[in-house]
């Protein structure tokens, strides 16, 4: 839908295919490696839906987090600058809602009140650009592993899938996805988060560059095998694992 703009943005910025293959696998999985339906209204928030399959389980459990800035090297708002193309969806947050599903157990559909009645998770990293910017950065929300005890992925699962209300798509490995530093998140820096930034949720992770992290996250979904769509950016060359 936005392949002309996808085109425009590439040649505004000279970048070459090369050279976003260079940026996007500095250290491929080195980071990861080395550091790492329903309504919730209709269940007790917070519920753990059991049988959790062992293989998922032992994969969250395994992760390690990677290190994080203290509060005070947190840097100012301008330095976390705003990619985005001509659109940027306007949604209620009141009639923001949020789809778990694919290969799951327990489907989920989530307002955005549901999401914050789940633990609140905050953390203090470096937001990292494929571009050659860096800013640092409090995100808070919701764990996504926190996210995948409630819908229960079946054991078969190995990619997540993020759908966006302006139509980026994103996917990531399972493992990924359920390292404790990966969030939906709908603060930054202690504030709501602003549209620009990708309200009124997102996808944040330090082991991730930048155009992994999916903002107007509108759907999650669990899936065994990648569809021929991998990414908004990564079917037009990018690096797929996007790892830092």
């Amino acid at each position: 839908m936005f392949d002309r703009q996808r085109v425009a943005y590439l040649k505004m910025h000279n970048l070459s295919r090369r050279q976003m293959l260079q940026w996007s696998g500095l250290s491929g999985m080195g980071m990861l490696l080395g550091s790492c339906g329903t309504t919730l209204l209709s269940e007790p928030i917070g519920q753990a839906f059991d049988p959790f399959n062992a293989r998922i389980n032992a994969l969250m459990q395994s992760q390690k987090p990677v290190p994080e800035f203290p509060a005070s090297a947190i840097e100012p708002d301008d330095k976390l600058l705003i990619n985005t193309f001509d659109i940027t969806p306007q949604i209620d947050p009141l009639k923001f809602q949020l789809a778990v599903n694919g290969d799951v157990d327990n489907p989920l559909v989530l307002k955005l009140a549901d999401l914050q009645k789940l633990p609140l998770t905050s953390m203090t990293i470096r937001h990292v650009c494929v571009e050659g910017w860096a800013a640092i950065v409090q995100w808070g929300g919701v764990r996504l592993s926190e996210l995948a005890r409630l819908a229960q992925p079946k054991a078969t699962v190995k990619y997540v899938y993020f759908k966006s209300a302006d139509g980026y798509y994103e996917s990531w490995d399972l493992a990924s996805a359920l390292h404790p530093q990966t969030l939906m998140v709908y603060q930054r820096n202690g504030r709501p988060l602003a549209v620009e930034n990708g309200a009124p949720l997102r996808l944040a992770s330090p082991i991730k560059l930048g155009y992994k992290q999916s903002k107007w996250v509108t759907q999650i979904t669990f899936v065994e095998r990648l569809m021929p769509a991998k990414g908004y950016w990564e079917d037009l060359g990018y690096e797929w694992f996007g790892g830092l």
